[in-house]
């Protein structure tokens, strides 16, 4: 265990050339340096924080729930079925034609009605509006606080406005307090994000995301051990900048107020597009990898630093794309006849029976037309 503890921190990976850990553990007085053991802290903290969301979405979201009139529908349960429950969960998707035929000839049933009752069995998994008002109701809350420190923080801080200074004198680096407490609490609230991803709401999108919170923990992890806190504070906040927007853009949708809904989204994706696509790679991107060859010189870690930041530039892009094409649709057809994720999918029987349904008695769909669906990810008649 020694010589695997001896391998893992080998100062030739993580530390420039001619620097040791003996040289970082023994600063001068009134002088802290990042160490790993201050990462340890951030799991008690992770813990924390999901208690006090559980107490947020019940005492504070719950009742704003109740005062904006947003209920917990009624959802029709589908009848106790062993064979087609069978099915269900051992499925990852719709059954097809063939299956179907099989199972109308097993129970003696009708397909459309052996399909109506798997479109009522998903449904019973699908989380009410109020549920999914309360989860981005914490999510907008703790993205707006954490922004808001974040910003005021580096605001005074020489890097914000020369990024170089994340460079010199590296990694001789003084550890401020409110350095230190902005990058704990960033990591901890990651780490829930992970637990958490099991039990919130199913999206399509769950392995990029979980992904995505996977490099990021790494990224907040790695980055402090070997005192890169300067540039990591730098992507934190920058990521921070649309987050809460969206959530608010969602709060909007919830609630049933489209207009709002609908200038939140713009105002995200203007923000999104403008620090995931021209700040982060021109200004953050381009410190960490040509600044830091300049003023450092590259050593092992820094070919590890750097790929983990372009996964996230890479996801990045995923992403806005996601968002242009669901607004490029809105603009095109005044609504969006299909959203690129949602909380349960449907399957193309389904659709097939609701367009029927459809073309029998026309309705216009509520909250769609000549609105955008304000998040390209969401359900196919809740645009966030």
């Amino acid at each position: 265990m020694a010589a695997l503890v001896d391998w893992f921190w080998d100062e030739r990976f993580w530390l420039p050339h001619n620097v040791t850990w003996a040289d970082l553990a023994d600063p001068a007085p009134g002088v802290e340096y990042p160490k790993a053991g201050h990462l340890l802290r951030a799991l008690p903290l992770a813990l924390g924080i999901f208690v006090v969301r559980i107490f947020f979405e019940r005492f504070i979201a719950g009742p704003c729930a109740n005062i904006l009139q947003i209920q917990s529908e009624v959802i029709r349960r589908a009848q106790p079925n062993a064979i087609l429950e069978k099915v269900f969960t051992s499925e990852t998707k719709s059954p097809d034609s063939r299956k179907l035929d099989g199972l109308s000839k097993q129970l003696d049933w009708d397909v459309r009605k052996i399909q109506r009752w798997f479109r009522h069995r998903r449904n019973q998994d699908k989380p009410s509006t109020r549920t999914k008002f309360c989860e981005s109701m914490w999510r907008f809350t703790f993205y707006l606080c954490i922004f808001t420190y974040g910003f005021c923080f580096l605001w005074q801080s020489p890097w914000m406005w020369d990024t170089r200074q994340c460079w010199y004198n590296y990694p001789y680096q003084v550890l401020t307090p409110g350095l230190y407490h902005y990058y704990v609490t960033e990591l901890a609230f990651y780490w829930s994000l992970m637990f958490s991803q099991f039990t919130d709401i199913k999206r399509k999108d769950f392995l990029i995301m979980f992904v995505h919170h996977l490099a990021t923990v790494s990224l907040i992890s790695f980055s402090y051990a070997n005192n890169m806190v300067r540039v990591g504070s730098l992507v934190l906040c920058v990521h921070d900048t649309s987050d809460f927007l969206l959530e608010a853009a969602k709060l909007a949708n919830y609630a049933k107020y489209q207009r709002l809904c609908d200038f939140l989204f713009v105002v995200f994706g203007a923000a999104f597009f403008g620090t995931r696509l021209i700040i982060y790679p021109f200004w953050i991107l381009n410190s960490t990898m040509f600044e830091s060859w300049e003023i450092v010189g590259p050593y092992a870690s820094w070919w590890v630093f750097n790929p983990l930041l372009l996964v996230l530039q890479v996801l990045h892009i995923i992403w806005s794309y996601l968002i242009a094409r669901i607004a490029f649709k809105a603009l095109m057809r005044g609504k969006v006849s299909k959203d690129v994720r949602s909380d349960i999918e449907s399957s193309s029987e389904e659709e097939t029976e609701t367009n029927q349904s459809h073309s029998a008695s026309p309705k216009r769909e509520n909250g769609t037309n000549g609105h955008f669906s304000s998040r390209p990810w969401t359900q196919k008649n809740d645009s966030l």
